[in-house]
């Protein structure tokens, strides 16, 4: 089932049958997750994985988050759903990855598993997820509807046992389309364009390239970000992997919240220099103006969609295993009715990903860049029934094709101040989640 630039499926489509019950448990999840195709959104070992694929809208181009968010609109309201645990992640729900760009070759997608496992405040659930037609071999709605009471043994749910624990797969990365001597040339002409007044901000990111030569090893890969990285989001959808710490917006009946995340340093050699470094970075003018030119960009775009917005009152410092942070956190309600995917539309891309202005800086980067982001820095996360869902941006992250090739991606901020050198080194901190999750 497969809605390409759709705004709808139509009515004569199959519908999907919607089971979610409570477990004992569901810990570990990531070992029990398809080896191949990994679908999976963790922080603190909590949230979601899935198995299979029942349903998959894809979209490209300059709508292609609407035309994803109509469709799946349209699919989850023609859906049969018995949602036993309702918590955030039970129900429906749909694993989504964006491009970062209108004109990017990559596919967006939205993907339904046949089965989800999930964990949130110490409770376990399982949903399973299937289509009902008109084959009489098919699920019927009304068959398939459990008894009061019923759990997921009784309707013939198999939880799959969690995989044996293996080795991280070695991958060697190599410098991409821009190696460092030419990364370091766009910094400085981009810096010369701010110094021109043609914008103030823009994110400039560069690659490295690998070879994968076994793909079920993916869960000890994804497995080593989660152990390595409990605080971010750890994810998995379509290939692209990675642990991001930044969120790009949170929906959950009516409350909405994001992490605006700008302004880099690296971690401390020992317990006082580490806390040098953070102190630094907190009365960095450089990183200060960074950060001040993110926050804006969200708070003006999320403005419009809530009745009441609050941020953090002063920037606070991030702490991740091998970089400081600045962060300021985001909060509010609701004003119109807006669904994540309405809000990721409003918000992607931000300032702390493209820079500002926005179209100026999109058009910088393009340039300056060389190549296509493909879905790294768009945003990547769930959604479900109701449009209420999760989303991250696509950071520490790699993309893992087919053929095996991994592309792993990381991006600075560059503003007036901004050092050629020192950006190419902060980018080499950026990649140290994906090399070292890949052996490296």
């Amino acid at each position: 089932m497969s809605h390409t630039d759709a705004p709808a499926p139509a009515a004569a489509e199959p519908r999907l049958v919607v089971r979610t019950f409570p477990v004992d448990e569901t810990d570990p999840l990531i070992p029990r997750t398809d080896p191949r195709n990994p679908l999976v959104w963790l922080r603190r070992g909590e949230g979601v994985v899935g198995l299979g694929e029942v349903a998959r809208i894809e979209s490209s181009g300059a709508h292609r988050i609407e035309d994803a968010a109509a469709a799946w609109t349209a699919l989850a309201a023609d859906a049969d759903i018995d949602d036993r645990v309702g918590l955030p992640g039970t129900g429906l729900i749909a694993f989504g990855a964006f491009a970062f760009a209108s004109h990017s070759a990559a596919t967006s997608v939205l993907i339904v598993p046949e089965l989800v496992l999930g964990r949130r405040d110490g409770r376990a659930w399982v949903t399973r997820i299937a289509l009902a037609t008109g084959d009489p071999d098919a699920i019927d709605p009304d068959a398939s509807a459990p008894a009061p009471g019923a759990d997921a043994e009784a309707s013939g749910i198999v939880i799959p046992e969690p995989a044996p624990k293996r080795k991280v797969p070695r991958v060697t990365f190599t410098p991409g389309s821009v190696p460092p001597a030419a990364y370091e040339a766009a910094v400085a002409e981009a810096v010369r364009r701010i110094d021109a007044g043609e914008l103030r901000k823009v994110v400039l990111a560069r690659q490295l390239v690998g070879e994968l030569h076994e793909d079920d090893g993916l869960r000890a890969t994804i497995s080593r970000l989660a152990e390595d990285y409990p605080d971010t989001w750890v994810f998995a959808v379509d290939g692209l992997i990675g642990a991001s710490p930044e969120t790009l917006v949170r929906v959950d009946h009516g409350q909405v919240s994001a992490r605006v995340l700008a302004g880099t340093t690296s971690r401390g050699a020992g317990e006082a220099s580490d806390r040098d470094r953070a102190v630094a970075l907190q009365h960095s003018t450089k990183d200060l103006a960074e950060h001040a030119l993110a926050v804006a960009s969200a708070v003006n775009r999320l403005a419009p969609h809530t009745a009441r917005l609050d941020a953090s009152p002063e920037p606070f410092t991030l702490q991740l295993p091998n970089l400081w942070h600045l962060a300021t956190d985001l909060k509010g309600t609701l004003g119109d009715g807006s669904t994540s995917l309405d809000l990721v539309r409003a918000v992607h891309p931000t300032a702390a990903v493209a820079g500002t202005p926005r179209r100026i800086a999109l058009e910088t980067l393009a340039e300056l860049e060389g190549f296509d982001r493909g879905r790294y820095a768009g945003p990547v996360g769930w959604v479900d029934g109701d449009g209420d869902g999760e989303w991250a941006i696509a950071l520490r992250c790699a993309q893992v094709d087919a053929d095996g090739t991994v592309t792993a991606y990381a991006g600075c901020g560059i503003v007036h101040d901004s050092v050629p050198a020192d950006e190419l080194a902060e980018t080499d901190m950026k990649f140290r989640p994906i090399v070292e999750a890949f052996g490296g």
